[in-house]
């Protein structure tokens, strides 16, 4: 039998995916599992890019340019200019999401045997990425104990070498939810433009900044303009992960012309998702808000009560949709793994509270009312955090979680995983 490759078999699991197989068989048992692990917003898709897809009179369904259609293109230029930041629709390139903006960036910036500096926890698909295209990852550890917060610029040096190419960040930060102070963007301009590095900055979540000061994007970094690129992605910002449409944005046109290049070659991003969303930029300024302030709602309902629970310790995240949580055991992949296999909480607690269920819009999805099943008991799904990190051993008693729930169901979800630690830890 052929053998896969050696970078096919060293590639990680997705620690927010790798516990799917149980989580389907204890809902095939008649668990309801409450999922923490994914963030996959529960918010409806803005109704204009529901009427857009649903409006699409095209007899035949073809490519589109490689960059993106020139609409979305002009679309993501206005939107960008929301945030101060003066775009030629050129400077954009509509991806298969932001995942594929990632990738095709590591393919145009680095050689083989190159190194990437991350700080961790990161997003755990950087890691996976990196080890698809060649990289070495080299990562200055942030730490729990101060919220996170970015390391310091000595700790940045003692991991540049010679074959650093990029520092990669993500602000608001996935799994943390740290956003990054003026002064620590700062010190990392200096680090970039000290030793001509790339900036890679993923702003995914730069709708979802909870302190009210205004978003600063490395795009408007005074001095380093050609080092940096920006992944972004609509994914998060109109709940619309399944159109699967992201891109790269940067002002250096050797890296767009490469870039392009790679896109060529994939042929086109999805035709149907730059129809939604273009339809999604201008217009839906309520939607947006009305988004913000039921993440920010329950952002503080979830972090204040979960930090209630005996043993647990999350930092308070300032963006974003995460929480990297401490719990009271000392492997947290296997109290998730045993909350999927031999935990089911079937109390069923009766409580004289009542709670908005989550978000109201105007136009909500057409179709039925959804039923809920008959359950047999109750689990959580969390993510692993040791996974997002790239230096073994860390992060073991650590989970990434996302309150993507209405807060009804993070109240449910925090009952069960305080009965579940209980039950866990008197084995």
């Amino acid at each position: 039998m052929p053998h896969i490759s050696e970078r096919g078999a060293a590639l990680p699991a997705s620690p927010i995916r790798k516990l799917t197989p149980y989580a389907e068989a204890a809902k095939a048992r008649g668990v309801k599992v409450y999922h923490l692990n994914i963030g996959q917003p529960d918010l409806p898709t803005p109704e204009k890019a529901m009427e857009a897809i649903r409006s699409i009179d095209k007899r035949t369904l073809s490519y589109s340019m490689s960059q993106g259609t020139p609409a979305l293109r002009e679309e993501f230029s206005k939107y960008y200019r929301t945030f101060g930041i003066d775009l030629d629709p050129d400077e954009i390139i509509v991806t298969a999401g932001g995942s594929e903006a990632l990738l095709a960036t590591f393919l145009t910036c680095f050689d083989p045997g190159d190194e990437v500096i991350i700080t961790e926890p990161g997003y755990a698909n950087y890691l996976s990425f990196a080890e698809a295209a060649g990289l070495v990852v080299k990562a200055v550890t942030s730490k729990i104990e101060n919220g996170f917060a970015l390391p310091s610029a000595e700790d940045f040096k003692k991991a540049i070498t010679p074959r650093t190419k990029a520092i990669l960040i993500c602000n608001p930060n996935n799994p943390t939810g740290y956003l990054y102070s003026p002064e620590e963007l700062f010190q990392l301009r200096d680090l970039v433009k000290e030793h001509d590095l790339f900036l890679i900055s993923d702003e995914v979540y730069r709708e979802f900044v909870y302190t009210g000061e205004p978003y600063i994007s490395a795009l408007t970094l005074f001095g380093i303009e050609e080092n940096v690129i920006v992944v972004d992605s609509v994914s998060k910002r109109y709940s619309e992960c399944g159109i699967r449409i992201g891109m790269a944005v940067t002002k250096n046109k050797k890296v767009r012309e490469a870039l392009t290049r790679f896109c060529q070659a994939r042929l086109s991003p999805p035709l149907l998702g730059q129809i939604a969303a273009a339809a999604s930029v201008e217009g839906t300024e309520l939607y947006s808000k009305e988004c913000f302030d039921e993440y920010k709602a329950r952002r503080d309902y979830f972090i204040s009560e979960l930090n209630k629970i005996p043993g647990v310790y999350s930092p308070k995240p300032e963006g974003a949709f995460y929480t990297v949580a401490r719990l009271p055991v000392e492997n947290a992949e296997e109290f998730c793994k045993w909350c999927l296999t031999d935990f089911c909480y079937t109390e069923n607690e009766e409580t004289d509270e009542t709670e908005d269920d989550g978000i109201h819009f105007d136009s909500p999805l057409p179709g039925p009312e959804k039923q809920e099943p008959e359950f047999i008991g109750e689990t959580v799904m969390m993510a692993p955090a040791a996974g997002f990190y790239a230096t073994p051993g860390l992060g073991m008693n650590e989970v990434r979680m996302a309150y993507v729930l209405n807060i009804n169901d993070l109240k449910r979800a925090l009952t069960v995983l305080r009965a579940a630690l209980k039950a866990y830890n008197s084995r």
